[in-house]
């Protein structure tokens, strides 16, 4: 880091930039923490055996990482949803798994796919939707330098990708939390 202050023109020993190598690494483990995170500890204890089987759905989940390619944020909201088969998950474990998955170098594409296995695996549920929504710093402050635009992707799996009527209802649901 204080080579890079360097090669930017400044005085890394400078009063304001004296401490940043240290900040800088503090905060790039904790950005990046989601490596050191153990799915079995963190999920496999919180999964339930429960007859509900209609849709669990979490909106709006706040995340927020750092793109692999340039390690410029992106942020947004998670939409995290369910059909159970007789295993369900504790409601706080969702935004957990995101933040797992979020708090390392990341593409949204890949994030969003990672929820959705996930879950999968743990689970062996009717199916999963994830839909991620993210503002990118990259594609705002560098490059095409276009603000306003919001990414989404998804990623679908069992009874959601086969069947349109139950991909609507969720995306109707997911609507109304706008």
């Amino acid at each position: 880091m204080r080579e890079l202050l360097r090669d930017l023109s400044d005085d890394p020993d400078r009063p304001g930039l004296a401490d940043t190598p240290r900040r800088v690494s503090e905060s790039l483990a904790y950005l990046t923490s989601g490596y050191g995170a153990d799915l079995d500890e963190v999920l496999g204890r919180a999964v339930f055996e429960e007859a509900y089987d209609e849709l669990v759905l979490v909106r709006n989940i706040r995340f927020y990482s750092l793109c692999e390619h340039h390690l410029l944020p992106f942020f947004g909201v998670a939409h995290v949803g369910y059909l159970p088969a007789g295993r369900l998950l504790g409601l706080s474990k969702l935004p957990r798994l995101v933040d797992i998955f979020a708090r390392r170098l990341q593409v949204q594409e890949r994030m969003t796919m990672e929820v959705a296995q996930t879950l999968q695996r743990y689970l062996e549920p009717r199916g999963v939707a994830v839909v991620l929504e993210a503002d990118h710093l990259c594609t705002m402050m560098r490059g095409v330098q276009k603000p306003g635009n919001r990414t989404v992707t998804s990623s679908m799996t069992g009874v959601f990708r086969r069947d349109p009527r139950t991909r609507a209802e969720l995306m109707g649901l997911i609507r109304e939390a706008g």
